[in-house]
């Protein structure tokens, strides 16, 4: 475990979660699913006052390889967008935890209790995830 990562939770779908102030996350990809994606060209993410839902589709990142969803880890209301990414998606690959999809104010709070901490997420991907 790093400091960039100590204080995150993950999704078995590969996002992670940063609580902010308040009811207010941040959300991005790991590191494990960059590293399966290869090389970042564009990212979808949804707009701000967007809902998203735990579970379900939130935007998509395009790669080399492939055109994969993103599913949201938690549900709310998307409150700011990480503009960065439109003009460079290559900086997930680059710097994963600090590049941000998108932060999020929860609707239900208490979804961060079903998400990984650190060693669970590792646990769960060296179990042989794809």
């Amino acid at each position: 475990m790093t400091n960039a990562t100590a204080n995150l939770v993950y999704s078995k779908d590969h996002e992670w979660v940063l609580q902010l102030e308040g009811n207010r996350v941040r959300i991005g990809i790991s590191d494990y699913a960059q590293h399966l994606l290869g090389d970042i060209v564009f990212v979808e993410n949804p707009a701000e006052d967007d809902e998203v839902t735990a579970g379900e589709t939130m935007g998509s990142v395009e790669s080399v390889k492939a055109v994969s969803d993103i599913f949201s880890p938690v549900s709310g209301k998307v409150v700011s967008v990480n503009e960065a990414l439109e003009d460079e998606p290559q900086l997930i690959n680059e710097k994963p935890y600090e590049a941000w999809l998108v932060e999020v104010e929860l609707s239900n709070p208490e979804e961060l209790q079903s998400l990984l901490n650190e060693e669970a997420y590792q646990a769960f991907i060296s179990e042989g995830e794809e």
